[in-house]
């Protein structure tokens, strides 16, 4: 089920017209016709995260589909597989243009769950190029996914520290294009570090002072710690 169809039902539970769901959130009513009709199926800013709000459920149930308790964490059973989202290519230097990134449902995985983060989502991303190929103990190589806890999940009891591997977004022109790329961190009093750990001399470090601005004027945020990293064999 697609977020736009969970919303349709949340709506009908509530017994709102289309009008209705627009007046209480705010959003224009053009728009929620063409959210509800599953014509942008990727909205900018925190469009999900106030519709969400406005029918009194949790983002993680809009967006993915998963059920959280009251404390707003995901109850993974130890044992049972759960599900990750594969959300997309991680690619050092390449930004995308957000409209023209691939609007299809997501592929999902069965995992196992995080037995260090049960109650955050997991994450998977395509890693394209060789910019984590000299990572230690064990290089990050151009095929291979890479499993990753969603940070914000996580913040309030992860703290950043020095060697974290993690998924970094950065953008540019107002948001309009995007860049994820997998670094591994380094943590000084003055800025932080993401870094690439690689053979090839092409890839440098992105240098951000505390206001999370790169030094290329581009904005920089985590969005992701990297845990597993899988590497399929062709069958």
């Amino acid at each position: 089920m697609t977020w736009w169809q969970r919303l349709e039902d949340a709506r009908v539970e509530k017994g709102w017209s289309r009008k209705e769901l627009s007046d209480h959130s705010g959003l224009p009513y053009t728009n929620i016709n063409k959210y509800l009709d599953g014509k942008i199926q990727q909205p900018r800013g925190d469009v999900l995260d106030v519709l969400a709000r406005t029918v009194g459920k949790s983002l993680l149930w809009l967006r993915d589909g998963i059920e959280v308790n009251e404390h707003n964490t995901v109850r993974a059973l130890r044992g049972r597989m759960t599900v990750a989202a594969v959300v997309g290519k991680a690619e050092a230097g390449t930004f995308r243009e957000v409209d023209d990134l691939d609007q299809s449902e997501r592929m999902t995985l069965s995992v196992p769950p995080d037995e260090r983060f049960p109650g955050a989502r997991q994450l998977a991303f395509d890693v394209s190029g060789d910019s984590m190929n000299d990572l230690k103990p064990r290089p990050i190589l151009d095929g291979d996914r890479v499993l990753a806890v969603a940070y914000e999940d996580i913040a309030h009891e992860a703290v950043l520290r020095d060697g974290m591997v993690v998924v970094v977004e950065r953008t540019r022109d107002g948001g309009h294009y995007r860049e994820w790329s997998v670094k591994q961190l380094a943590i000084f009093q003055d800025r932080t570090e993401f870094l690439p750990r690689s053979t090839n001399p092409k890839y440098k470090p992105i240098v951000v002072d505390r206001d999370m601005y790169a030094d290329d004027g581009s904005q920089v945020q985590i969005i992701a710690l990297v845990r597993r990293i899988i590497n399929d064999l062709p069958f």
